[in-house]
């Protein structure tokens, strides 16, 4: 099953050490304005794996969200509220796909933990264009604008019922069909494709969130 809640790995190779201190936070205006974006074949090319798994006490949540909960809506919607420039939703692929091969962390929310797929996106968001999203899946579907798909773009959130009738799982939309998650135990951030079978069985919908919604 490809969820939220899976045993934690061990361990934090050199690699992903090296990675930490890589990756840079973004200021949403002016960085992302002189950032240079690599096209999607870059983007998606392979690249040597890098590890990280440090056992953390915090979990994902994301079955425990109430569909009809409003005030749990006003709240993550207020938290998306923000501008951001053209540039964003390229700058964000760019960040999202230098995390690739982190493993899969319950509860993990940054590379040196190893990320879930919350976790992964918020982190992504937050880092890249300063956008604070939610913190687990079902929330973060609550508080995106609706998307049909075939009007999905880069930096949209793809959703998945992957047990039961809940959100429970969330990637961040490519282009062509494909997406970028950290899927479940065992694998590492990588990029699928939604016509894959199991995840189109399992697909939700997509979700703009606020802060990206006129770009």
């Amino acid at each position: 099953m490809f969820a939220d809640s899976v045993a934690p790995t061990q361990g934090l190779d050199q690699s992903a050490s090296l990675l930490l201190t890589d990756l840079p936070v973004f200021a949403p205006a002016a960085a992302l304005a002189q950032s240079t974006i690599p096209d999607l074949a870059t983007l998606t090319a392979p690249k040597a794996p890098a590890t990280a798994a440090v056992q953390v006490a915090s979990t994902d949540t994301d079955n425990q969200a109430d569909d009809d909960d409003d005030s749990l809506v006003a709240a993550a919607t207020a938290k998306l509220a923000g501008h951001v420039d053209g540039h964003a939703r390229e700058s964000l692929l760019a960040f999202a796909m230098k995390l690739r091969d982190i493993r899969y962390h319950r509860g993990g929310h940054a590379p040196s933990t190893g990320f879930d797929c919350s976790g992964f996106v918020r982190y992504v968001f937050i880092h890249s264009i300063g956008l604070d999203l939610p913190t687990n899946s079902a929330s973060q579907f609550l508080a995106g604008l609706k998307v049909k798909r075939n009007e999905m773009k880069t930096g949209d959130l793809v959703f998945f019922r992957t047990r039961g009738k809940a959100v429970s799982h969330v990637g961040i939309y490519i282009d062509n069909g494909q997406f970028i998650h950290s899927p479940s135990a065992g694998k590492t951030v990588r990029v699928d494709s939604l016509n894959e079978a199991y995840w189109a069985q399992h697909f939700v919908g997509a979700k703009r969130p606020e802060g990206i919604a006129k770009i």
